[in-house]
């Protein structure tokens, strides 16, 4: 088990196998002055010396049992002018049609390289532009002491679980895509899974720390919630604590049952539910607990038993609703209970392109355009005018009037 490999890279050790041998026949053979087919190596099997019109017959390499349990026969001609084409073709011998693509394949792989490509460029400036505004708005949050209260402590941890998140994906894409040559059937280092590891563990941790948010909300709107320092060590050791657990839990099934390459690869893995499981189950409470709050939120905006009268109690509602889906990450829902093959790439552009500006979107709605935080911001910031100037404009100090406090 120590040892084992994944499916989609057994092929191509077996492959590499048979060319290394192969070579070895190759440069034996070029140091003897002999007439007819030298030995050589079609990227699939090693054809051996053979004389000018010999026929040589070979079965369809092992390495094809991967893919169809029929068993064929390739042939090649020795000519005068060197080895013929294969007859019948590779895929027609082995019936691996489905499965071993033609040359037109080439355009396919390119076109899909540059897909990734164009995603991961796009989730680079996602990730890249939540790092640096989630740093500025935890910087906020904490410099001022009129601003540091228990909603605020769940949103700096919620911000720190993104920012973590984010530069252990520019850690894991370092780590797993520095060149385009790394083979990832064989990368197998201990900083290699290690980044794989710290990925996780930040994703779950912000998944887990959206579920604190959506859960802290829903006791303010159901009953008083005791601010005490007891509760919000609570808060802390469901949202950094259990990921943990689960994490653990993972990288011991990993070691001891699949430790195969860079545990990068966990399809068709039960173990892959170790992680999957509680970020699908938070996913789904975190969905109910926003339809809970909306359904109070419709109740308090007017209490007649909802009777909208106006399109300002419309706008108010859509307003919350649309401020609570980046909080809760209700997006997620789309794709939540799908099975992981189904629409990959539209699951990429929500996931990967769409999913790395939340962060910047939690930043600015609940840290840039809170109101609190302007006003303190614009508070010290008349304060240092009038430090450094001794006066403060007459505009200024009207503006600090006109705002709420």
């Amino acid at each position: 088990v120590w040892s084992g490999l994944h499916p989609e890279c057994e092929y191509i050790f077996q492959l590499e196998r048979e060319e290394q041998r192969c070579l070895r026949e190759i440069t034996e053979h070029k140091n003897l002055s002999t007439s007819g087919c030298f030995p050589v190596w079609d990227s699939v099997v090693c054809w051996p010396k053979a004389a000018v019109g010999d026929t040589v017959h070979s079965p369809c390499p092992a390495v094809f049992s991967l893919f169809s349990n029929t068993t064929g026969t390739v042939s090649r001609n020795c000519t005068s002018a060197g080895w013929s084409q294969p007859f019948p073709p590779y895929h027609e011998a082995c019936s691996v049609e489905d499965d071993i693509p033609e040359a037109s394949g080439a355009e396919k792989i390119h076109s899909h390289d540059s897909y990734f490509s164009t995603v991961k460029l796009i989730y680079s400036i996602g990730y890249g532009a939540s790092l640096i505004s989630l740093m500025v708005a935890v910087a906020i949050l904490l410099s001022f002491r009129r601003l540091r209260c228990a909603r605020n402590y769940i949103h700096i941890q919620l911000f720190f679980s993104f920012i973590l998140k984010a530069a252990s994906v520019f850690i894991k894409d370092a780590t797993l895509f520095a060149s385009q040559d790394t083979n990832h059937c064989s990368l197998s280092t201990a900083a290699c899974k290690a980044s794989v590891v710290f990925c996780h563990y930040c994703v779950m941790s912000n998944f887990s720390w959206l579920l604190m948010e959506a859960v802290y909300l829903n006791f303010l709107l159901v009953s008083a919630l005791p601010r005490t320092r007891r509760c919000l060590w609570g808060f802390a050791l469901l949202g950094w604590g259990v990921p943990l657990v689960f994490i653990i839990l993972w990288i011991g099934s990993r070691m001891y049952f699949e430790d195969m390459e860079c545990w990068d690869i966990n399809e068709d893995s039960p173990y892959w539910w170790t992680i999957k499981g509680p970020i699908v189950v938070s996913i789904g409470v975190n969905f109910m607990l926003f339809m809970n709050i909306i359904r109070i939120l419709i109740q308090k905006l007017n209490p007649r038993l909802i009777q909208f009268n106006n399109s300002a109690q419309y706008r108010r509602l859509t307003k919350s609703t649309l401020l609570l889906i980046p909080l809760f990450g209700t997006h997620y829902v789309v794709f939540n209970f799908l099975p992981d093959d189904s629409s990959v790439n539209l699951r990429f552009c929500i996931e990967l392109c769409l999913g790395s500006f939340q962060g910047l979107i939690v930043a600015v709605l609940y840290c840039f355009l809170n109101q609190e935080v302007q006003s303190e911001v614009q508070m010290q910031w008349l304060r240092w005018l009038e430090s450094s100037y001794g006066v403060v404009p007459a505009a200024a100090k009207g503006s600090q009037m006109d705002t709420p406090f």
